[in-house]
């Protein structure tokens, strides 16, 4: 069994079922954390947690709980930024890794935008549609963050 568990930023990830699949794959624990509103998987080995309604309080969560040897999955850069020091791989939902390599840069890119939209009240956010592709590159991102974060514990 490689790896703790994944943990799973539920409330907007649009991955759930491809983790899961991962997740079943290598017999790990998953945990989708989240504020309510997501169904209860069937599946023995996916737990649901959820948390207080409230600003960030699933992120808390999941920054209390994810260490060395946990993979982590969520588009939030300041939870990302936790679980990295802690010692957890991080993925995002486009199959981005979040490491000590590039944390910070993530985080001020991200500062730095949150700073543009501020300043600018007609600039819209959004991107491109997530799709297929997005979805695969999550999938192999994930499949190796799950043998690299076995590996750590192993090693």
């Amino acid at each position: 069994m490689t790896g703790r568990a994944i943990y799973i930023d539920a409330d907007a990830c649009p991955v759930k079922a491809e983790a899961e699949t991962v997740a079943t794959r290598h017999r790990l624990r998953m945990v989708l954390v989240s504020n309510g509103g997501i169904r209860p998987s069937a599946n023995p080995l996916v737990e649901s947690v959820f948390v207080s309604e409230g600003p960030d309080e699933a992120d808390k969560w999941i920054a209390d709980h994810a260490k060395t040897g946990d993979v982590v999955v969520t588009g939030d850069i300041p939870l990302a930024a936790k679980c990295v020091a802690a010692g957890a791989l991080v993925v995002k939902h486009n199959g981005e890794a979040l490491t000590t390599a590039n944390i910070g840069m993530a985080l001020a890119t991200r500062d730095l935008m949150q700073d543009l939209r501020s300043a600018d009240p007609f600039r819209q956010g959004g991107g491109k549609p997530f799709g297929k592709a997005d979805r695969s590159r999550f999938l192999e991102a994930l499949e190796r963050a799950v043998r690299a974060a076995g590996r750590a514990i192993e090693g």
